[in-house]
């Protein structure tokens, strides 16, 4: 199985921001997308997870069944964790592994992430990093072959940072693929970068140039 987008032309309020981005994730593989606010991290991500139409180009899961659209394959995990206060930990988790088909256990979920002592404590009382794990603890409950990951190490400690690494790394080696913008040094191991702001920043603003990436896909930017 293998995650491939192919020349992704990408527009927002009639502004460009991506233009003939190209990537390619092998099972197992991991991809750190960086560049500067603005540069299309997120929109990208957005795009590939199905929530953003792009104007051309192609997004597509070899190796699966052709009948079964890529964006149910995919999960966002968004810089917002969108936890409702109202609703305990753990039915916060499970109103979220319902919307996402998952059959994951909720309680061993809680407990990977640390947060099986307070699964009945309302999310309104939650910390930022808890609120975190509680978002981490969705791709273990509702478990999707391509984990989209945007700032995941957003509001997390050094211990969350660690449980993130673990998290990827067990999920790189069952065959997932993982593609994370970020600011943050992830070091994912054997795992390439796609720089969104570099080759722009070089050229100008608004003029597209390209870089090759060590998975040999090429990607194009263009910097708002």
């Amino acid at each position: 199985m293998r995650l491939v987008a192919e020349a992704l032309a990408v527009a927002r309020g009639g502004r460009p921001i991506l233009e003939g981005v190209s990537l390619a994730v092998p099972a197992g593989g991991a991809l750190a997308v960086v560049g500067p606010n603005g540069a299309g991290k997120s929109t990208l991500l957005r795009t590939l997870a199905g929530l953003i139409r792009p104007l051309s180009g192609a997004i597509r899961i070899e190796g699966d069944d052709p009948e079964i659209p890529p964006r149910e394959r995919m999960h966002l995990l968004g810089h917002l964790d969108a936890v409702k206060s109202a609703l305990s930990v753990e039915r916060n988790l499970a109103f979220a592994r319902d919307v996402l088909g998952g059959e994951g256990d909720l309680s061993e979920a809680l407990e990977r992430v640390g947060l099986g002592r307070i699964a009945d404590l309302p999310g309104a009382a939650l910390s930022a990093g808890q609120r975190r794990r509680l978002a981490l603890a969705r791709l273990i409950a509702a478990p999707r072959p391509v984990w989209l990951l945007d700032e995941p190490t957003a509001a997390l400690d050094a211990g969350g940072q660690a449980l993130l690494g673990r998290l990827v790394g067990e999920h790189r080696a069952r065959g997932g693929m993982v593609v994370a913008a970020t600011h943050a040094e992830l070091g994912f191991e054997g795992g390439a970068t796609l720089d969104l702001g570099a080759s722009a920043a070089r050229s100008g603003p608004r003029q597209s140039s390209t870089t090759t990436l060590p998975t040999a896909s090429t990607v194009t930017s263009l910097e708002p």
